[in-house]
């Protein structure tokens, strides 16, 4: 059941632990569906690669899927999107077979990082055929050519989808400097895609996620929530506690990441790679909606 490995340790606690993420990611469903909130933000979840009776990737328990599943039960339909840099295999499998949870996820390429899962070939099936769509991304992909990619094929999904849920897992691994990956996102990639789910004035259930640069991770979270809250850009948390005084050149103050220096040629070349994965999309999933 994959306990007792390097990534899913047995520990003293260890499903306490399980239990209160996915808890606290079931509390903000039930605020949803209650009414008395129409956004909640459980940055202690995303644990998106945990499966039936299989756990995975630092995951033992899948509080996205039950969360889903939850408002399924309740008879509301769902677009699951997914932003962390690594594929989650758990929800993928959970509802490959249905069209009542539209699964959305950006991650980099299998090809280069774990679990190797998560292509564009991957578009599930029976009911669910057309509902699963996986946008893996090329090393070093920014901040531009993410949204481009957003915009050309999530946004046209969600319109054609119409859900009545959005739920979202927000991991920072995809964010410059992570450990483990090997994306170069700044949080204001994150922002924007809230902003832009917002629009649709539609309840929000999110979640953190990966994360290996901590630092970035929590400032990229602080952000989210601040964005989800509809505060302005104003930098509230400008306190001078940046810079020198935390060892880093690469934050002054405030939530938001500075803009990150692109090398042309390099944009030029993973703009070629992304080309590539959007008219495969275009081909091969838009056409059951439409589109």
């Amino acid at each position: 059941m994959g306990l007792g490995t390097p990534d899913c340790p047995v520990f003293k606690g260890m499903f306490d632990y399980a239990c209160l993420a996915s808890g606290a990611t079931l509390t903000g469903a039930k605020l949803i569906l209650s009414g008395e909130t129409d956004i909640a933000f459980n940055p202690s979840g995303g644990f998106h690669h945990a499966k039936a009776e299989m756990a995975s990737g630092f995951c033992y328990l899948n509080d996205l899927v039950l969360a889903c599943m939850r408002f399924l039960d309740n008879g509301k339909r769902v677009l699951y999107l997914d932003l962390d840099a690594h594929h989650g295999g758990g929800v993928q499998e959970a509802f490959y077979s249905t069209n009542k949870v539209m699964v959305i996820s950006l991650h980099e390429s299998g090809k280069t990082l774990w679990p190797g899962t998560g292509y564009e070939d991957e578009i599930g099936n029976g009911a669910g055929e057309g509902f699963n769509i996986n946008i893996p991304l090329p090393i070093g992909i920014c901040d531009d050519v993410y949204l481009e990619v957003f915009q050309k094929i999530v946004i046209p999904l969600i319109n054609a989808y119409d859900p009545d849920i959005f739920v979202l897992q927000l991991g920072m691994d995809a964010l410059a400097g992570d450990a483990l990956a090997h994306l170069e996102l700044t949080n204001n990639t994150h922002a924007e895609i809230i902003n832009q789910i917002l629009r649709y004035n539609k309840p929000m259930l999110a979640t953190g996620g990966g994360g290996y640069h901590v630092d970035n991770t929590i400032r990229g979270w602080a952000l989210a929530w601040k964005t989800m809250c509809g505060q302005g850009d104003e930098s509230d948390f400008s306190i001078g506690m940046g810079g020198v005084m935390l060892q880093s050149l690469e934050w002054a103050d405030g939530l938001r990441d500075r803009v990150l220096p692109m090398n042309e040629k390099h944009c030029n070349s993973v703009k070629r790679s992304i080309n590539t994965t959007i008219s495969l999309l275009a081909r091969n999933v838009l056409k059951y909606h439409g589109i």
